[in-house]
């Protein structure tokens, strides 16, 4: 359901696994966010003045850790922003600069992000920044979720990995036997139903493959393995609706689902599935159309890029 008031909602998930567990509080995470925002990432940006601290954005960010999805949550909580974000990480208190340093620095420090709200549980904290609109008034209303997660165990793997079995070794793949499998293995799931975490969703409509969103999905794989980066937001700063717009595509809903170390395009749609955040975008019954690809790192990360792109084309 779209919001008149939100033009962007995209939602950031890093799963982080094997840390010890320790005290931590709920402030925590919002000091590693200044450190953070006072450095510019370890130099890599322009240093960012603090984030003031929303308690409309705590209660979204809490009904957001409670099931709703993103744009549900800030529905609920009639928060008016034209574009937000989310993060969740799990981890201790020695770890949580380095986790949302991984999880999305560049998005963190941005000179857009205007408030933050946050909710913790145990070891996991649910993080969501509101921005300040840039965008023309007339732009059209994007209602989105996209997730990301990092494989376990896979950064920094020496070697080049197997490459997906049958499918092209180039970079940037966006082959017709990747695209028509992980249809298949989408359709499937989507056709029966589905648990995404605490959510149940109903069976929904088959999607259909856009060669359009497979080449915007294989352009920003491409970006991260070149540029060794691993966010949803690129380089220039443009989100996955900006760049689904950017190439004329008619987007009325747009989301994206990234990952880096799965080898096969089995794996990589069983990962997404496990992950609350990415079934969800993959069981969404708004989106028709979806693009997928995949690209080799060039540097230190020489695992595999992937991304899905999925949209629901305005009539």
């Amino acid at each position: 359901m779209n919001h008149p008031s939100l033009r962007i909602t995209w939602a950031l998930l890093l799963l982080s696994a094997g840390l010890t567990a320790t005290a931590v509080v709920q402030a925590d995470a919002l000091s590693a966010m200044q450190v953070l925002r006072d450095g510019g990432c370890g130099g890599i940006m322009p240093a960012a003045r603090p984030i003031p601290r929303s308690a409309t954005l705590d209660r979204v960010a809490q009904q957001w850790a409670g099931g709703s999805s993103l744009p549900e949550a800030a529905q609920r909580s009639a928060f008016r922003a034209q574009s937000t974000t989310g993060l969740h990480v799990n981890g201790p208190d020695a770890s949580m600069l380095e986790l949302l340093k991984g999880a999305g620095c560049r998005t963190l420090v941005s000179q857009r992000v205007r408030e933050v709200g946050l909710y913790r549980h145990g070891l996991d904290n649910w993080i969501v920044l509101a921005f300040a609109d840039t965008a023309p008034s007339d732009s059209p209303t994007s209602v989105g979720l996209a997730v990301s997660t990092a494989a376990a165990g896979a950064v920094g793997v020496p070697g080049r990995p197997r490459l997906p079995t049958s499918l092209p070794a180039s970079q940037g793949s966006q082959g017709p036997a990747l695209a028509s499998r992980a249809l298949q293995l989408v359709n499937e799931v989507r056709a029966r139903g589905a648990r995404c975490g605490t959510r149940s969703f109903a069976p929904a409509p088959p999607m259909t493959l856009s060669g359009t969103l497979a080449g915007v999905a294989s352009g920003h794989a491409i970006d991260m393995a070149e540029h060794n980066y691993f966010e949803h937001q690129d380089l220039a700063g443009n989100s996955p609706a900006d760049r689904v717009r950017a190439v004329g595509y008619p987007e009325k809903l747009v989301g994206e689902n990234i990952a880096y170390g799965p080898e096969s395009v089995e794996e990589v749609v069983r990962g997404w599935l496990d992950s609350p955040g990415h079934c969800e975008n993959i069981m969404d019954p708004r989106f028709a159309q979806m693009g997928i690809a995949y690209s080799a790192g060039r540097t230190a990360r020489r695992g595999l890029y992937w991304v899905q792109l999925l949209a629901e084309p305005r009539a």
